[in-house]
């Protein structure tokens, strides 16, 4: 069985259209998943530390056979191959960041797995995305 999930993208680092196009690529090619929509890509200021450049963000839903825990692997491994390093910044610099936002209907609290993703009421600009996502999905 399929579910539809939103997962956010976001790069601040390097060519950042370049890092979000890959991260795209890559989703699409997960095993049982296909892109079934994506909103505009924007620029936002960034969280937390101070000094680092904008990030570009999109926002795609999915239609998965993945489990969330399964999708969440995924995607630490493509933000591994965009070149992404794990610090200890919070909110740090990042070539690729790869966010489950929702998962279906689901709530999801596992280790290292929130869903609803709990920045999601923070961030203005993932609601105008998803927003935009469902008003062009039929």
């Amino acid at each position: 069985m399929s579910e539809v999930a939103f997962i956010a993208l976001g790069s601040n680092l390097g060519d950042r259209t370049a890092y979000l196009e890959m991260g795209r690529a890559a989703i699409g090619r997960l095993e049982g998943t296909t892109i079934t929509a994506r909103s505009d890509i924007e620029e936002t200021e960034p969280f937390g530390e101070s000094g680092q450049g904008p990030y570009l963000n999109q926002m795609v839903a999915i239609q998965t056979t993945l489990t969330p825990s399964e999708l969440l692997a995924a995607l630490k491994s493509i933000e591994r191959a965009a070149g992404r390093i794990r610090s200890d910044v919070k909110w740090g610099p990042r070539t690729l960041d790869l966010d489950i936002v929702t998962f279906g209907d689901r709530n999801v609290n596992e280790s290292g797995l929130t869903v609803p993703h709990p920045g999601l009421a923070d961030r203005d600009f993932w609601q105008r995305e998803i927003a935009q996502i469902q008003g062009a999905r039929p």
